[in-house]
């Protein structure tokens, strides 16, 4: 994740607006998480594209997420590695008997 954050972070150095304030990020995160659950609905429920919609891929939308993710957490100084491991430990930790295992 390091190199991810680093190449954001190049990106916004290049403009002189800067991160935007934490409101404005999450404004950005959910318009996004709106955009990819319009296509996973597209792909799996019952409202498909109108023929004058453009064809959108999963992967890029998941990447926006990602993307302004990535802003919110540089823009507070997060780790994001450091901050996914702990995330990782709760899962093979506190909930590693929460599932059915295969």
């Amino acid at each position: 994740m390091k190199a991810k954050q680093k190449e954001v972070d190049d990106w916004i150095k290049l403009h002189k607006a800067g991160y935007f304030k934490p409101l404005e990020i999450m404004t950005h995160i959910t318009e996004e998480v709106g955009e990819l659950a319009r296509e996973l609905n597209h792909l799996y429920g019952q409202k498909k594209k109108k023929d004058s919609e453009d064809i959108k891929e999963l992967a890029d939308e998941i990447s926006d997420v990602m993307f302004i993710l990535i802003c919110l957490a540089n823009s507070h100084g997060i780790d994001l590695d450091e901050s996914f491991s702990r995330v990782m430990d709760k899962c093979y930790g506190r909930d590693k008997d929460r599932y059915k295992k295969k």
